[in-house]
Parts: structure tokens; C-alpha cells; sequence
């Protein structure tokens, strides 16, 4: 019970469980809100962040996977589309069990397609032709180291580490799994339902072949990771913490000297075995250790046997060419130290240093009261979201960057109608209310430029436009309001505009976002945190503050001044920038508060109110020195060294832009 209880304030409980998995999904629905992929894929996240199953001490990275929709794979001739590029899933003795070939099928016809072999396939002795897995070119394209069928993203500053998996969708459950769906166990789990619920999920086909395999470069391994999503879901509290005390426990104790034998998805596929064949009373509270015990007998069963068979396609040895014969012995003793007894177990988890788990047991034992981190965990959580509402909006400004002012109306009138006309549910529909607000905001902007290009004013429906997206955070879209404002002389109108927003933007609360490009992120504000533990995404909007990003085609509504950040690269600088920066470098973006501070600066100016237009300069600069999370600091530094030469100080100028081009 000590020990359920030293889990619990880690944020192993019900309630930060359920917190993760909601904003993990989440941003799954953000991702595909309206399906704009230039590869027409969805995204998902998959793994023990969105599953619950982890703690900020064992910084487990996100697993995520692009769905390709454009290449229906089917199981069964009876299958097959006319003019669409099939692929049939093959199998037969020479393919390993849990994967497959696939077979290129003709548009035209139900019959196999012959070719000859290019980047794209491969020919076999008859001359039909397979389908690689294209993740290693993709891959080297972007720089992406590859693990297993993943692209890795690490060592990110301020970012989780990321897998990046690329993989097909097959509708149909895979036929190697139907045995799995009627067969009977012990523990009566899964149930009836949650096994019809997996059946109508389908499957997915990575691009790894089995290690040693014939066919080992065209194999694709069946993943069954919705499903294994629906199984995770359906298990109660003690059998998640168990879950995490097997991760641990192989991460203190057995990844050191044997690295990637046993993963977590092997830790997965025991505890699913274990709960199946065992009765479901067992799995309490004060019954951690004695189930923690049983799972680590049956990992040692499998370490004697070599062979860990997968959950739902038990063919499938997951084991398979992991252990060598010098390490079996050791490994073996490793895992039995564990299983002996519950005694033994407890001092096993005692030698945990993964938040301090140990430790905190030892404290736990004396009654001591510790500090919790779910609140820690929950803000976490909340700004990875606003980093993900940023992605998005970033990915989105992308697909437009080089339209016309009146093409990028059009387009984004058919995305917010096309996310009106979804009949969204769910966490979709609370997706569509984050995102629609922010698109209209930018078409009501792209209007105003339109607007004040031509009549130097901007009409009433347009201003309407821009006022849906107001509350969407703190600052940005009323930011952009007071833009236009100023920029048609309704100066008064402005200067209300940034009084509310200076009211709203708690210094002490509100968190900066930016995804533009990475840096490395301090401790977020402590009242942030406790905010974010006791709400979710809805408030968002009282807590963060997005960048405030312009387009080419709304240059008419930027001040003079940020202008030139729309032309801020040489020809040869642009040939030199990522892929990260070909998504904001031609557009004119900056951070609310400096933006905040320099439009206050220029109104009162124009006001001719000396007292209030310096003390906006001043709380200009000191939000460059002192605000550590700003995206754009070299922005800010530019426009404050713009205002320097309004106030005579040509000295200070050229320091700030000395300062910007660092």
C-alpha cells in the first residue's frame, strides 16, 4: 500500500492517468482536424505517453505514427478497388510469423502487377513486384536517425524525444490474430466486447523486417497498436503501476548491461499474459508486489525459453534474436533476483533512483508527507498542447505561404468550412474549438490587409472575423486586432485593445509559446503549474500566449517596423535553412509581450503621452532581459532598437542590433 501510495504522488493515480491520455489524444485530433497532410496521412500517438504509463523521472519519449492513407492495403482479392493502387498483404512458410510481404496489385484489373525493380519495389523470381518500406529514404532526406522502423528525434532542447514511425492501414483484422479473438483464458480478459472493439480496429503494417529473416528488407511487421491502445485503456490502476515498476525495475537493473534486450513493449506483452491467465482479484492495491513478482516469473520463463510470443499474434517471438548465449545466464540471474520473493522485490524497488521512487518509499515508511508532482506533470502536459496548436497553425501558414491574398481567403474559408460541416464528437469536436477560432482570426486578418490595402479601412465583417479568435489565448489574436487598428489611425480603439491585454497577461501565470524552432525551456512558472493541475485544456486560453505570426499576403497590417522580418534572408541564406525554418522564416513573427510593449510604445506616441509611451520602452527592455522563454528574442531586439532611433539614442540602436545578430 506504501508503495501504491509513492506511485500515486509520482502521478501514477487515476487522475493524471486519464489527464495524459486525454491530452495525448488530443493532440491527435488537432493533428488531423482537417486532414491537410501533403501525404493525405493521420497522425497518432502511441506508447506510454498516451497511454498513462509513465513519470517525468523515466522521460520516455513519444511514439508517433503517420498513417499513409493513399495506399489501400486489403488481406482478400475480394478486397480489391477498381483504379486504386492496392497492395495485398501476403504471407507464406518463407515470410516470419507477425509479418508480411506486400504485393503490388494492378489498378485495372484483380491480378498481380510485373515490373521490373526501382526505389520504389522490388521484383521476386516471377517477376511480381513488392513494395518497400520507404521510412530509410525519408529518413536520410531529413537527417533522422533510424531505430527498428522508427526515425528517432532526439536531444531536442526543451522537447520529449520522439519516434517517428511510418506505417500503412489495412481495415481489416489481420489473419493471423483471428485465433486470438475466440480464445478463451483464465482471467476471462479481455472481454467479449473490448476483443469486438479490437476487431473492428484493423491493423497497421510497418516497414521492419523480423532480424535474420529471408525476406528480412521487404518484410512489413503487423502492428496491432490500436488495439493494444483499447487493452491498455481497459486496466485498472494496480495493473498500470505494475506496469511501471516492470519498466523501472528493467531500466535500473537490467538496460545497463544489456541494452534494448528487454524493451518495454516485451514488458507490455507479459503483463497482457499475466492479466489474462490470472484472476481479476488479484490485481489490488495491497496485492503490488505479489503481482509485480508473477510478471517477472513469466519474463523468466520467457528469458529460459527465448521466446516472449506476442500478445495477439502469439507466432510472433518477440525474443527472436535478442539474446545471445553469453548474456543468457546473467540476464537470467538478473530477472530471478527479482521473482525469488516478495521480499526481494521490495528491495529490487527500494534501489529505484527514477524519481526518487526509492527514496520516497523509505520516507513513506516513516509517515513523512512529500510533495507531489502532479502538478508538475499537469503543466507539462497542458503546454505540450500549445505547443501542438502551434505546430499545427504553423503546418497550416506553411500550405499558404506563397499564395495570393485572395487564394489564402479561399483556402482558409474551405477549411473552417470543412470543419464546420464535420459532425465532430468527442475530443474531435473540442480540437475544432481549438483550432476554427485561430483560422478565423488569420482569414479576418488576411480581409484587413485586403482592406487596407485598398480603402484604408476595414469593414465591420471583417473586424467580426478577427473577433472570434480573441479568446484563444492571452494575447496573439487581440494583438493582431490592435494591429489593424493602429494601422487604419483608430488609435483609440487600439490603445483599449492592449489595456485588456495588459490585464489579462499575468506575468506570474502566463507561458510564452513557440514552436518556430527549438531551445532549450527553464522551469515553467509555478502558478502555471497549479492552474493546469486543476483544469484542462480550457484554460489555455487565461495561461498562454502564442506567437503573434504574419503572413506575406497580411503584410498591410504590420507596423513599418516588423515589415522587414517578412525579408529578413539573402537567396543563399534561404538554400542553407531546414525544414523547420522554411515554416516561419518569411513571415513576420514576434512574442505577445514585446509586441504588447511596442505597440504601446508607438499609441502613446501618437497619443502624446511621454510618461506612458517610456514606461512601455521600459517594460519593452526589460522583458528582453528578463523573460526566459522568448521565441523570438532577436525580433524583440529589432524593434526595440527601432524605437531607439525614435527616441534619439542612435548608440542604444546599433547595440541592439548588434545584440540581434547574434
Amino acid at each position: 500500500m506504501k508503495l501504491s501510495e509513492v506511485l500515486a504522488d509520482i502521478g501514477v493515480d487515476e487522475r493524471i492517468v486519464l489527464k495524459r491520455r486525454r491530452t495525448w489524444l488530443l493532440t491527435e485530433s488537432i493533428a488531423n482536424i482537417d486532414n491537410q497532410s501533403a501525404r493525405d496521412s493521420l497522425i497518432f500517438n502511441f506508447g506510454s505517453q498516451s497511454e498513462g504509463t509513465t513519470t517525468p523521472g523515466m522521460n520516455s519519449d513519444l511514439d508517433t505514427l503517420a498513417c499513409i492513407n493513399v495506399l489501400p492495403v486489403i488481406q482478400d482479392w475480394s478486397d480489391w478497388k477498381l483504379g486504386v493502387f492496392n497492395l495485398l498483404m501476403t504471407e507464406d512458410d518463407s515470410v516470419s510469423p507477425g509479418y508480411c510481404l506486400l504485393q503490388v496489385v494492378r489498378p485495372d484489373a484483380p491480378l498481380p502487377r510485373y515490373g521490373e525493380s526501382d526505389g520504389n519495389f522490388v521484383k521476386d523470381k516471377t517477376g511480381k513486384l513488392f513494395y518497400k518500406n520507404p521510412l530509410r529514404s525519408l529518413c536520410a532526406r531529413y537527417g533522422i536517425k533510424i531505430h527498428g522502423p522508427a526515425g528517432e528525434q532526439k536531444n531536442r532542447p526543451g522537447f520529449l524525444d520522439k519516434d517517428n514511425v511510418l506505417a500503412l492501414k489495412c481495415t481489416t483484422w489481420p489473419l493471423q490474430a483471428r485465433q486470438w479473438l475466440d480464445q478463451q483464458c483464465e482471467g476471462h480478459w479481455p472481454s467479449d466486447e473490448i476483443k469486438h472493439l479490437c476487431s473492428r480496429t484493423g491493423c497497421l503494417l510497418v516497414g521492419v523486417g523480423c532480424r535474420g529473416s529471408e525476406h528480412e528488407q521487404l518484410e512489413w511487421r503487423i502492428s496491432t497498436s490500436f488495439s493494444e491502445r483499447l487493452l491498455m485503456f481497459n486496466l485498472n490502476i494496480t495493473q498500470i503501476r505494475c506496469y511501471v515498476l516492470m519498466k523501472m525495475l528493467i531500466k535500473t537493473y537490467i538496460n545497463p548491461r544489456f541494452e534494448d534486450v528487454i524493451s518495454s513493449f516485451m514488458c507490455k506483452t507479459v503483463l497482457f499474459h499475466c492479466i489474462a491467465n490470472t484472476h481479476s482479484s488479484i490485481w489490488r492495491e495491497n496485492n503490488l508486489l505479489s503481482c509485480l513478482s508473477q510478471c517477472f516469473y513469466l519474463l523468466y520463463n520467457n528469458i529460459i525459453s527465448e521466446n516472449c510470443p506476442h500478445f495477439i499474434i502469439p507466432g510472433n517471438n518477440l525474443m527472436r534474436g535478442k539474446i545471445s548465449s553469453e548474456n543468457k545466464p546473467y540476464l537470467r540471474e538478473e530477472v530471478n533476483k527479482i521473482v525469488s520473493n516478495e521480499g526481494e522485490a521490495l528491495l529490487k524497488v527500494l534501489g529505484i533512483k527514477y524519481d526518487d521512487l526509492g527514496s520516497r518509499l523509505r520516507l513513506k515508511f516513516y509517515n513523512r508527507s512529500l510533495i507531489k508532482s502532479s502538478h508538475i506533470i499537469s503543466g507539462e502536459l497542458l503546454f505540450n498542447l500549445a505547443i501542438r496548436i502551434s505546430v499545427k497553425l504553423l503546418d497550416t501558414y506553411y500550405l499558404h505561404e506563397d499564395r495570393s491574398p485572395n487564394v489564402a481567403v479561399e483556402i482558409f474559408k474551405n477549411n473552417i468550412s470543412k470543419i464546420f460541416n464535420c459532425r465532430y464528437e468527442g475530443l474531435d469536436k473540442t480540437a475544432s474549438l481549438l483550432i476554427t477560432p485561430l483560422y478565423c482570426t488569420t482569414l479576418g486578418s488576411v480581409l484587413a490587409s485586403i482592406n487596407i490595402n485598398q480603402y484604408n479601412t476595414v469593414s465591420i465583417d471583417t473586424l467580426k472575423l478577427i473577433s472570434l479568435g480573441l479568446n484563444t489565448d492571452v494575447a496573439s489574436s487581440r494583438l493582431k486586432l490592435a494591429s489593424i487598428l493602429f494601422r487604419v489611425q483608430e488609435i483609440q480603439k487600439a490603445d483599449v485593445v492592449l489595456s485588456e491585454i495588459e490585464r489579462r497577461y499575468d506575468l506570474q501565470i502566463v507561458e510564452p509559446v513557440c514552436n518556430c524552432y527549438l531551445f532549450e525551456r527553464k522551469t515553467l512558472k509555478q502558478r502555471f503549474h497549479e492552474l493546469c493541475d486543476n483544469h484542462n485544456e480550457e484554460v489555455l486560453q487565461y495561461i498562454t500566449a502564442f506567437c503573434v505570426t504574419f503572413l506575406p499576403c497580411e503584410i498591410h497590417c504590420v507596423p513599418t517596423e516588423l515589415r522587414y522580418e517578412i525579408q529578413r534572408s539573402t537567396q543563399e541564406e534561404r538554400i542553407c535553412r531546414t525544414e523547420r525554418d522554411k515554416r516561419w522564416m518569411d513571415y513576420a513573427v514576434v512574442d505577445s509581450l514585446p509586441y504588447l510593449y511596442f505597440l504601446q510604445y508607438k499609441v502613446n506616441n501618437h497619443l502624446g503621452r511621454h510618461d506612458e509611451k517610456q514606461a512601455a520602452l521600459f517594460k519593452l527592455v526589460r522583458t528582453i532581459k528578463e523573460e526566459p522563454h522568448l521565441g523570438h528574442r532577436e525580433t524583440a531586439l529589432n524593434i526595440l532598437g527601432k524605437c531607439m532611433i525614435q527616441e534619439g539614442r542612435a548608440g542604444d540602436s546599433l547595440q541592439c542590433y548588434r545584440c540581434h545578430l547574434m
